[in-house]
């Protein structure tokens, strides 16, 4: 890989920028762009992403931030044409083009309705853990922080008893939320949270355990209460057995406090 020229790269950034309004022209810069730092060593043309079936060109951090921060001001002054770019770049299907795609979603306003459409068919569609990480995190970040109750809302879609091929996506994108240091609602996610516990799904147990552990870590005597309070419940047998073999993956405390209710079933 070429050392990088911070002077080129503000150039080939600059250009990016000219061609902000025409996806095409965009896409075939980008391209140019992102094959002269490819590091020919550990490239061909057909590799892929670790655990990803996309292709990379393994671009370097520091080009991506470039590209990042030089969008960002041209998104929001014109989320129209940062939503239509997002759609080309989402089809480009490599791995940079793809996160560049959930970035500028993440910078459209929160009323903008095609946000969640492409969000809902998107998550569905990757397989790629990072992209996919990316769309629930920093794609939803505005909706998640300016409007807090709209993001419960699609949340709440999301973990629908009848919706379980959306449940991991629900469980995924409440940790931002949960982990926030000036987010402190937390009966409402309890509320959500709620029908998944009970239906303990063996596919997401993974989920579930990464979510109660940040509720715990937000609210510990009142998340230890919650459980309790359903491990208690004669009819969910489902939820006892997914929490014991979850246990291990628990704080100490936590998974001590639930044991003792387990045994005294």
């Amino acid at each position: 890989m070429p050392a990088i020229n911070l002077a080129q790269l503000n150039k080939e950034a600059a250009r990016l920028a000219d061609l902000f309004g025409e996806p095409a022209a965009f896409i075939r810069e980008l391209r140019k762009m992102l094959e002269n730092y490819v590091n020919r060593t550990l490239r061909t043309r057909k590799s892929v992403a670790p655990g990803s079936t996309l292709s990379t060109y393994r671009t370097p951090p520091a080009v991506i931030r470039k590209i990042e921060n030089t969008l960002r001001p041209l998104a929001q002054e014109n989320p129209e044409a940062a939503l239509a770019l997002a759609d080309e770049l989402w089809d480009e299907n490599s791995l940079e083009t793809r996160l560049l795609a959930a970035y500028l979603l993440g910078l459209l306003p929160p009323e903008e309705g095609r946000l969640l459409a492409r969000l809902t068919v998107w998550t569905q569609k990757v397989r790629d853990p990072n992209v996919r990480g990316s769309l629930l995190t920093h794609s939803l970040a505005r909706l998640r922080t300016e409007t807090p109750k709209r993001f419960i809302e699609l949340i709440g879609e999301w973990l629908y008893p009848r919706r379980e091929q959306f449940w991991s996506n629900g469980l995924q994108a409440l940790l931002p939320l949960i982990n926030a240091a000036d987010y402190d609602n937390l009966p409402p996610v309890y509320d959500l949270f709620e029908p998944v516990i009970e239906a303990a799904p063996t596919m997401h147990q993974g989920d579930i355990g990464q979510v109660i552990n940040a509720l715990y870590n937000a609210s510990p005597t009142e998340t230890t209460f919650y459980l309790k309070k359903i491990i208690r419940k004669e009819e969910n047998q489902k939820a006892a057995t997914m929490l014991r073999r979850i246990l291990p993956d628990l704080p100490a405390e936590l998974s001590s406090a639930l044991g003792q209710e387990l045994k005294s079933r």
